[in-house]
């Protein structure tokens, strides 16, 4: 990984958040549901590449248990990335069957991160939804 100026344009630490919610708590779902959202965060921050990622951070809403969100990351070729899934806080009335992500990369240092709210949890960042 270049770091430094002598090999080409410098290189910075970024991380992007997203979110989808899941059809259902079935491994099916919850695999094309987190591949739709890697698929998207990679596209829109230039096409990262696996080299390039540092680690991933997934996290499920209480309502998902049927299979773990990093197998469909090993799916798109992500086996040498350091991933890890975790529960999110249960607050009442928050939006079920929801699977979040952070994903750590590297890019040139004038990179734009675009993070990624899908479908339905779009509304959990009103916020980003106009820059989506």
């Amino acid at each position: 990984m270049n770091l430094g100026a002598d090999e080409g344009p410098p290189q910075r630490l970024f991380a992007v958040r997203g979110a989808t919610q899941a059809e259902a708590n079935e491994p099916d779902a919850i695999l094309a549901a987190t591949a739709g959202l890697m698929r998207e965060l990679i596209e829109r921050n230039g096409g990262i590449e696996p080299e390039e990622m540092v680690s991933c951070i997934f996290t499920t809403t209480d309502d998902l248990d049927a299979e773990f969100p990093a197998v469909a990351a090993r799916h798109l070729g992500l086996e040498a990335v350091p991933l890890l899934c975790c529960r999110e806080i249960p607050v009442p009335g928050s939006m079920p069957r929801v699977i979040r992500v952070m994903l750590h990369f590297y890019a040139p240092a004038g990179h734009e991160p675009a993070h990624a709210y899908i479908g339905e949890a779009q509304k959990l960042r009103v916020d980003l939804e106009a820059a989506q």
